[in-house]
């Protein structure tokens, strides 16, 4: 039985007002965004944090403790809750969208860098941080209210374990949760995201782990080759041991240096950060 996620608390802030249609589902849940922001004199980079759960629910592991640990790198972090089965796409990347505006119209009150947004997703929830960095230009991502006028694109990928390709290595399963019992195969193909991937994508940071027997290494590897086809950087590590799952790593020293390497890529990059 899984975990159930952290429910909202005194620092979360709804996704969308009452009125808006996103708050309506006969789940009856309510998307929202948990706040991660340092005390600071200067403008600093963020993170926006997906956990997984493939698309059928939200890890807590995926959650609180990544956001804090990127506090401890000097960073902004922030959580989005985002809807999962039986609400199918595109309510999952509408609330990432939504949750990248919200960050940015607020920038000046939570000293953010506008300019240094990333999105770190882990497994589904990296199918979801990828589908925002290739889907963010399409119309049913957009809206009229003052707050999307704010734009939704990553200025960078974080991709950890992340399910990519809805080919031979997809999770079926993952992508039926998202997409309904029976995807038709212009909606897989537009969930593919290897082919989705065009020079405009945001630069991205990948790790994997070789026996991950849930959702296979191939994803990571052939979203790399497909940046790569397309001119965009990005930094790939894959672990020769690990399972599915892993978040931080904090049993296996080896894999958990991950997160001291996407830190130091984010500030090659620019990402202003605390000392």
């Amino acid at each position: 039985m899984p975990m159930e996620p952290e429910k909202p608390s005194a620092r979360s802030i709804w996704l969308w007002e009452e009125d808006e249609d996103e708050t309506k589902g006969e789940d009856g849940f309510r998307p929202w965004l948990d706040p991660y922001p340092i005390s600071t004199k200067h403008p600093l980079g963020a993170v926006l944090v997906c956990p997984g759960g493939g698309y059928r629910t939200r890890a807590p592991h995926e959650c609180a403790p990544i956001a804090e640990r990127f506090n401890r790198a000097g960073f902004h972090a922030f959580v989005v809750h985002y809807r999962v089965t039986p609400r199918n796409h595109p309510a999952p990347i509408r609330d990432a969208s939504r949750a990248i505006r919200m960050i940015r119209h607020n920038a000046q009150r939570w000293n953010v860098a506008p300019e240094r947004v990333a999105v770190c997703g882990f497994s589904a929830g990296g199918h979801l941080a990828a589908s925002l960095g290739v889907h963010y230009d399409r119309e049913f991502l957009k809206g009229s209210r003052p707050l999307d006028q704010a734009s939704n694109r990553p200025d960078a990928l974080i991709l950890c374990y992340a399910v990519l390709s809805t080919g031979e290595y997809g999770p079926l399963g993952c992508f039926k949760n998202l997409l309904g019992p029976e995807p038709s195969q212009e909606e897989l193909r537009l969930m593919s995201l290897e082919l989705q991937a065009t020079e405009r994508t945001p630069p991205a940071f990948l790790w994997h782990t070789v026996e991950d027997a849930t959702v296979p290494v191939e994803n990571s590897v052939i979203f790399a080759k497909a940046l790569r086809r397309h001119g965009v950087p990005f930094e790939l590590h894959l672990y020769p041991k690990g399972r599915h799952g892993l978040g931080l790593a904090a049993q296996d020293e080896h894999v958990a240096s991950w997160m001291t390497l996407c830190c130091q890529w984010l500030r090659a990059m620019g990402w202003p950060a605390a000392s």
